[in-house]
């Protein structure tokens, strides 16, 4: 008789960030991709990364001297805030190994939030329940870190998101706002292409320069901007970043989202008043485009 295969996993996981913050940490491809590999020696590959409602997620894990496992999955509902549904299919070499429906709900909890999960698995391979365990638990603790070191800014601006979209991947207009209030940027190159690149001094208003370079991942049109931020051309990189686009009744809403490297980089940032000086970046887009 064949062993029963399927089981019902839970998880909790209280998180000392904003509920906010945390959504995006689960959601945004560019901070699953800091947080999704339960080990270091396992290195996850994102194929494809579009969460939205019927979108697709396909992934890689790498171990060495092992067959790459895929992961193929999809976003069945997302409710901001307060419940996200996924499935996915694990595959090795061609061959399924299991089927899973993941729901996560999330909730406040004091000045920080908590998330539960479900996950309804059902196995073609034997020991699935014990790697889902292992995974999840390690992918979750995972993601309370990247979450406590996560900043997340937001503006609704008053324009159509084609506007908006239009002055951000310009190369000629997204010199002309980026930065604080106070500040311009002089480009070595710009290349606002999926795998481009930007490499820029922002100037302050008291001559003061700090080397850029942003490293652009995955680009979907009117949607979703990846990029990685370094410390100069070629330097150290302090952050991975997003840019959402989300368009309702006209208005755009703008979700800049940054997963720095260490606590101590984001404790740092937020001292020097990273989150208003983003604000004023994203107040002088609004400018640009009339829409304040």
């Amino acid at each position: 008789m064949t062993a029963d295969r399927t089981a019902t996993l839970t998880f909790e996981r209280n998180v000392a960030a904003p509920l906010a913050t945390l959504w995006q940490a689960w959601t945004s491809p560019a901070a699953r991709a800091v947080w999704a590999s339960p080990s270091p020696t396992v290195t996850v590959e994102f194929l494809e990364a579009d969460c939205r409602v019927g979108g697709r997620e396909v992934s890689l894990c790498k171990v060495a001297g092992q067959p790459d496992i895929r992961v193929e999955g999809g976003w069945l509902e997302l409710q901001p805030g307060q419940v996200s549904v996924n499935y996915e299919v694990v595959s090795c070499e061609g061959l399924i190994q299991s089927a899973a429906l993941v729901t996560a709900r999330f909730a406040e909890a004091g000045a920080g939030s908590t998330l539960a999960l479900t996950i309804q698995l059902s196995s073609l391979a034997e020991d699935m329940e014990q790697g889902y365990r292992q995974g999840f638990g390690a992918g979750l603790a995972n993601l309370a870190g990247v979450a406590e070191r996560t900043m997340v800014l937001e503006r609704v601006i008053k324009a159509p998101v084609s506007v908006v979209w239009g002055a951000w991947m310009n190369p000629e207009t997204l010199p002309k706002w980026w930065g604080p209030d106070g500040f311009s940027c002089k480009t070595s190159r710009i290349d606002l292409r999926e795998g481009g690149e930007w490499v820029f001094d922002m100037i302050a208003a008291d001559g003061t320069v700090f080397p850029n370079h942003h490293r652009y991942g995955r680009v979907i049109p009117e949607a979703r901007i990846d990029y990685a931020l370094h410390w100069g051309e070629n330097g150290p990189k302090h952050a991975d970043a997003w840019a959402n686009f989300a368009e309702v009744d006209g208005v755009t809403k703008v979700t800049l989202g940054m997963v720095f490297q260490t606590p101590k980089e984001f404790e740092d940032a937020r001292g020097f008043g990273a989150v208003e000086l983003g604000l004023q970046t994203l107040g002088k887009l609004a400018r640009f485009v009339g829409a304040d």
